[in-house]
């Protein structure tokens, strides 16, 4: 199992922990993208958050952020299935940036003025929304906030990765740990000390340690059971069934004109990057579809 998350909980009930090592998902979106160092930080630790929140829904829901900036790369976005797949894209994949003291400057990438938005779709008639202001543009620090203002969960998150000289991203992971009530104030003392006594986690990403060994330096002490092990991996929801239905969705005018005046059409889905091509039999043969529907619901 090369990239995976593992999920604890104290034996006491009032904690839950995740962890996870995302480095080869997180390398393969980048190279899709092509991303920059600072891109690619940034979209690293956001594919990392999705995958520790897709960790929280149940089988066959998802969850999806936005992370929406004044700077440079405008946006990321970001999809995790419940099953461990995510995908996701940066708005400007192009974007570099470094603070003063050579680290990547991810918050300035993205702006300090914007909005964090999540949407769970739980299967629902309409996926279930919130939306909070950047607070630090850090990724982690914001969606905790989100956390604690939106779903009122207590949670510290913690992400990061390690990225080389040629934009190859070599260590990624993070950790989301979330007080269960009722909650215990001592328990969560200790927490909080570890979490700022705890190395920085680049390093220990980048030195090898793995999910369970980083919840053991989190949890020293704490007693827990392991609930959970699971793969993760890069997956992209995007086919060509799916892209013709979003061509149906635009109408007879659009299909009409995109037949006369292109002589086809080519979609390239923003996740993975994947073209497809309809020519003007593909797009004839959706007219009929949609003109057949029109007259069996008149």
């Amino acid at each position: 199992m090369n990239d995976y998350l593992v999920r604890i909980l104290t034996v006491s009930g009032n904690v839950r922990g995740l962890a996870c090592v995302t480095a080869s998902l997180v390398d393969e979106v980048c190279k899709r993208h092509g991303t920059q160092p600072t891109a690619a930080a940034a979209l690293g630790r956001a594919l990392t958050a999705g995958t520790l929140m897709g960790a929280m829904v149940k089988t066959g829901q998802r969850v999806a952020f936005r992370y929406e900036g004044n700077g440079p790369l405008k946006k990321i976005v970001v999809e995790a299935d419940s099953d461990g797949s995510v995908r996701g894209y940066v708005g400007e994949p192009q974007v570099h940036l470094l603070r003063p003291d050579g680290g990547l400057d991810v918050a300035n990438a993205l702006g300090r003025a914007g909005f964090l938005t999540v949407a769970k779709d739980l299967g629902l008639k309409e996926p279930y929304r919130g939306t909070v202001q950047l607070y630090t543009s850090e990724i982690a620090e914001d969606l905790a906030l989100y956390l604690v203002e939106s779903e009122q969960i207590p949670s510290a998150v913690g992400l990061a990765e390690f990225v080389e000289p040629d934009g190859t991203v070599s260590a990624a992971g993070g950790f989301l740990i979330q007080a269960v009530p009722p909650v215990d104030p001592e328990v969560i003392d200790q927490l909080m000390a570890r979490i700022e006594q705890l190395p920085p986690l680049s390093e220990l990403l980048h030195g090898g340690k793995s999910p369970e060994e980083i919840l053991e330096l989190l949890f020293a002490g704490i007693p827990f059971d392991v609930l959970e092990k699971r793969a993760l991996g890069f997956a992209c929801s995007c086919s060509k069934e799916r892209i013709e239905r979003v061509l149906l969705s635009m109408g007879k005018d659009e299909l009409v004109s995109l037949r006369d005046e292109q002589q086809g059409a080519e979609v390239t889905c923003e996740f993975c990057g994947e073209h497809y091509i309809f020519e003007e039999a593909d797009l004839e043969r959706l007219l009929g579809e949609l003109l057949r529907g029109a007259d069996e619901n008149p």
